[in-house]
């Protein structure tokens, strides 16, 4: 019967372990894949809103704050994961310099350490990226 107990609690502290390395896994993908989608979007979006015009007449590079932002939330709403909650904030955009600082929060959830308390609350981890880009032109 001793043994039994203990083959019960291997058992057990197994799964719960397993559970806990998906919850980390999750939260890993999830932070890596928003600070690749950030950079991205960001370098895209400050091409995109580029004003040819105004670099034609005066030769300094100049970007649009609203094509910007249009673009920049575009391109992220088409690449990002939709069972997600996202929090975009636009801290600084200049026009020139082209400089940006962006932080975007989204929210991971999971059941994992639910395992190892009493209760069936699920834990959200809050993941916060930011970024700060100007834009260099190869001239």
């Amino acid at each position: 019967m001793n043994q039994s107990f203990w083959g019960v609690l291997v058992v057990m502290l197994g799964i719960a372990s397993l559970l806990l390395i998906v919850f980390f896994q999750t939260v890993t993908n999830t932070d890596e894949h928003n600070s690749q989608l950030i950079k991205e979007v960001t370098e895209g979006a400050m091409w995109d809103a580029v004003d040819y015009g105004y670099y034609r007449q005066t030769g300094v590079v100049k970007i649009n704050k609203e094509k910007f932002v249009e673009n920049f939330l575009r391109r992220y709403a088409e690449s990002a994961n939709l069972s997600r909650n996202y929090n975009i904030k636009f801290f600084d955009v200049n026009e020139t310099p082209p400089k940006v600082s962006i932080r975007v929060t989204s929210g991971v959830t999971g059941n994992a350490a639910s395992v190892l308390s009493a209760t069936e609350d699920p834990v959200t981890v809050q993941l916060s990226n930011t970024i700060d880009a100007i834009l260099e032109t190869p001239y």
